[in-house]
């Protein structure tokens, strides 16, 4: 009897035990799964395709895409306008709620967006914004001194807290892309990379990976295929930075290409071409798979 007793409570144990485990289970899955990711598009392969066409890509032009980490919100700017009179610059949100995308204007362009690994601070050039307990955004803070002395047009963020940024309105418009670390929390003075980035013109839109593994840009070369073209730089086992190498005509076109990133999640690339070259009215976001990445990464990298 007392057998009996035991391997009944024992069944109920885990009974219980496994009705706990699957509602936890499915807890964590609700909390991280999307129903519709990327605006419910097709995911790309290889071969740069428009994002969210209709949608996103209209008849007007669109720049610097970049979803939060947790993939529920995108972000980019757009010109809207029947004609040119009227046209008028957008700061836009996709927001996943309620198991559907929703549209929404946030204000006029304030900057160019780009989302810290962490998720909670928006850069937007030399201002940012902090996320809130609410889940919104602070008002706009500036970083200060010094990179209030410099013409940034982005800035992007390691995991680390290292911030990579270029300038704009050179004189001699080769433009520079530079960085700055946090060290045992201070932020040290920006220092330019080295030729291996800064060489040519018109260098910008710099996208920093979370771990510094490499860098992205966009810049104006003789070896390149027209216009600005987008570049890559990895970083080696000796922590200098190997020699830049162009995406590729699978990317880039006698068009302009620029303002590149990566998906939170590793797996797209997106940036802007302008499908029509000298101009810049038409350009488009595009995004693709970010494999093509790692079949440019050196070999002893891999």
């Amino acid at each position: 009897m007392k057998k009996a007793y035991f391997i009944l409570i024992l069944v109920l144990v885990l009974f219980l035990n496994a009705c706990t485990t699957k509602k936890q289970n499915s807890k964590d899955s609700d909390s991280l799964t999307i129903e519709s990711p990327y605006l419910g598009q097709k995911p790309p392969g290889l071969t740069p395709e428009p994002f969210a066409p209709g949608i996103v890509t209209t008849e007007d032009w669109q720049v610097s895409g970049v979803f939060t980490p947790d993939l529920k919100e995108f972000y980019f700017i757009r010109e809207v306008g029947d004609v040119k009179e009227n046209k008028k610059i957008e700061f836009v949100v996709f927001e996943y709620k309620n198991n559907e995308w929703q549209e929404s204007v946030i204000s006029p362009r304030v900057g160019t967006p780009f989302i810290a690994p962490d998720g909670k601070t928006m850069h937007l050039g030399k201002r940012y914004m902090e996320r809130t307990e609410a889940g919104g955004w602070s008002e706009l803070q500036k970083l200060g001194s010094p990179f209030e002395e410099i013409q940034i047009m982005r800035l992007t963020a390691s995991s680390t807290g290292t911030y990579v940024f270029d300038e704009v309105g050179m004189p001699d418009g080769d433009g520079v892309i530079r960085y700055s670390r946090l060290i045992d929390g201070k932020r040290e003075e920006p220092r330019p990379f080295g030729k291996e980035i800064n060489t040519g013109r018109m260098n910008a839109h710099p996208f920093i990976a979370p771990d510094e593994s490499y860098l992205i840009w966009d810049g104006e070369r003789e070896t390149g295929y027209g216009d600005s073209d987008i570049y890559i730089s990895f970083k080696q086992r000796d922590g200098s930075w190997g020699e830049a190498i162009n995406l590729g005509d699978q990317v880039n076109t006698d068009g302009w290409e620029a303002v590149a990133c990566v998906t939170p999640d590793g797996k797209y690339l997106f940036f802007n071409r302008n499908t029509t070259p000298d101009n810049h009215d038409n350009s488009d976001i595009f995004w693709v798979d970010a494999q093509i990445i790692e079949t440019l990464r050196p070999k002893h990298d891999k």
